[in-house]
């Protein structure tokens, strides 16, 4: 079976035997946590298995390696930012209407899912659901804002809207 390509996984492999060590040292000097970028590596490799983009063609895999990982380190700190806010606001309710560690856990984790959703949305799609539900603008305010049509914000929104509900029921 010589002259076939070897599968994708075998490709990250050998991507990863030669350039873990390294990545994880790089994101240990940005994150300063050896456990968080131990993860970031792995996400990091993680996601090479789901590109379209054979690892054969990959000229230079640190620069390469450490843009995905940034891009990881990104979503990472939004995240946090998203629960710290979330966090702090239940921290000014009252103690008798504050929800329970559960519920608090749910809404976490259903942030995290919509935060996934979005960051996959063309960034118009994105801007538009953010300026409509935390911003509570108007169609014509976000069409003005984005330079589009609100025919088109209506459109963005209720993609944005569906690709968050099916995350959420899924």
């Amino acid at each position: 079976m010589s002259g076939q390509i070897p599968p994708i996984s075998d490709d990250v492999a050998g991507l990863y035997v030669e350039h873990s060590t390294w990545l994880q040292g790089w994101l240990r000097r940005r994150v300063g946590d050896t456990f968080a970028a131990a993860d970031l590596a792995q996400d990091t490799f993680l996601s090479l298995l789901d590109r379209k983009t054979t690892v054969v063609e990959i000229r230079e895999p640190r620069p390469f390696l450490a843009t995905i990982a940034r891009r990881l380190l990104a979503h990472r700190h939004r995240r946090q930012l998203l629960e710290t806010a979330y966090l702090e606001a239940l921290a000014l309710l009252p103690e008798d209407v504050a929800p329970s560690p559960e519920a608090q856990l749910m809404a976490v984790q259903s942030l995290q899912q919509i935060d996934r959703v979005l960051d996959g949305l063309p960034a118009k799609v994105r801007e538009a659901f953010l300026l409509a539900h935390l911003l509570e603008l108007s169609y014509a305010d976000i069409a003005q804002r984005l330079g589009t049509s609100t025919s088109s914000v209506k459109q963005y929104l209720t993609r944005a809207n569906r690709e968050c509900m099916f995350a959420l029921l899924v």
